[in-house]
């Protein structure tokens, strides 16, 4: 599952920065640039469809790769199985700060 995580996360970079590119960062303008993206960008709708289903994916891909490392007893490794955690933690933090924008 780590390939798959790769590619996830690359798509996820992909997809974020073209948004990214019609985004407005104002408070009022905000949901009308998300919209005028799905609308009149040419392939916006599937390109924010697919940021938007490619975290879901993108955990679902997680917590499988979390649980074959408790299958095979990865968390034996301290110094590999924080440095999970840590990640696990930022990842979480990054999908709440994306989840927030509109």
């Amino acid at each position: 599952f780590g390939s798959l995580l790769g590619i996830c996360l690359a798509t996820q970079i992909i997809t974020g920065l073209l948004l990214a590119t019609h985004y407005t960062a104002d408070t009022t303008l905000a949901f009308s640039s998300v919209a005028h993206t799905c609308r009149n960008v040419q392939y916006g709708w599937l390109i924010r469809n697919l940021h938007a289903n490619g975290a879901s994916f993108f955990f679902i891909c997680i917590y499988l790769h979390i649980g074959r490392g408790f299958y095979y007893g990865s968390y034996l490794y301290k110094e590999t199985w924080n440095t999970g955690v840590i990640l696990l933690l930022t990842i979480m933090a990054t999908a709440f700060v994306g989840y927030v924008l509109p």
